[in-house]
């Protein structure tokens, strides 16, 4: 794998530090990437996403969905682990976990339910109307004689 130095990246922009610091992160996560347990992301819509969990044996007591800044963490902790059951094969496993995953600007958690072992988080990305484009009507004349200039949503 390459090694990429994005001190260039820092010393030529402003305000860009969220894209240097997730090329940053992605590249020193990439090697020790968990595996447990395993997820799908899917577009439910134009600005919609699902992350579904496969979370097999836990309660939903024993799991938590946090939002921090732009940071989704879902965790879980297993709560009583019976030791004295001896077990032949076990191929399901139940440990403890720490899932993150980063989140774009505007997108947010709309909500999160548990069904038959799979947990599944609802995003959808709510863009606020102030930065959404606008169309400026263009009006003839001087700007003084016009008091107000209306702004009306592109979309």
């Amino acid at each position: 794998m390459r090694n990429f130095d994005l001190a260039p990246l820092y010393r030529a922009t402003v305000g860009f530090d969220q894209i240097a610091d997730l090329m940053d992160r992605v590249r020193s996560t990439d090697q020790a990437r968990p595996s447990y347990p395993p997820y799908n992301i899917e577009k439910t819509s134009a600005e919609g996403w699902r992350i579904s969990i496969a979370v097999a044996g836990f309660s939903d007591s024993e799991l938590s969905v946090e939002l921090r800044e732009s940071e989704l963490i879902v965790a879980a902790k297993k709560e009583s682990d019976d030791t004295t059951t001896s077990y032949l094969h076990r191929g399901i496993a139940t440990r403890a976990f720490e899932r993150r995953f980063q989140l774009a600007d505007h997108v947010h958690v709309t909500g999160a339910t548990h069904e038959n072992g799979m947990l599944s988080i609802d995003l959808k990305r709510e863009v606020p109307e102030a930065l959404k484009p606008r169309r400026i009507e263009i009006s003839s004349g001087d700007l003084a004689d016009n008091k107000k200039i209306e702004a009306k949503p592109v979309n």
